[in-house]
């Protein structure tokens, strides 16, 4: 099985779907953070390991004790996953932290500053509301 064929992109997303269910219903550890989520999972082609991508929302130590909480409970996760997931050999699991939704929240705020930093220095004059064409009573 290729990396990018049908089959494989299936199987990422059935074991991300899964693994976010498990997280967010089944696992007890007090160290994982409620506002967890697994952005993306790559499982290798033979199916023996898989990267699974976590992101928190909040700051970098709940996202590192959330890391600690996953790679501790990682036995009963793959044990849920493969009660679940009807695959060949279950994959072994390593949590990878992703800062991509913190990376775009941050990208939202830089654009919002430079808008508003624009508009603020062009402001139209009253003259200025594009009507021009349209004075002396002329009409379209």
């Amino acid at each position: 099985m290729r990396k990018n064929s049908i089959k494989n992109i299936r199987i990422n997303e059935e074991v991300r779907r899964q693994l976010q269910e498990i997280i967010m219903r089944q696992l007890k550890d007090p160290r994982v953070d409620p506002m967890t989520s697994v952005t993306k999972v790559e499982v290798a082609p033979d199916l023996k390991t898989c990267k699974a991508f976590i992101s928190v929302l909040g700051n970098s130590e709940a996202l590192g004790t959330t890391l600690e909480g996953l790679q501790s409970a990682e036995g009963y996760l793959r044990r849920e996953l493969a009660r679940i997931v009807n695959l060949r050999n279950t994959p072994q699991i390593r949590f990878i932290p992703d800062d991509s939704i913190a990376y775009g929240v941050d990208m939202s705020k830089k654009i919002d500053e430079v808008i508003a930093q624009d508009e603020s220095r062009h402001v139209p004059s009253p003259g200025e509301s594009g009507e021009e064409g349209l004075e002396g009573g002329a009409t379209v």
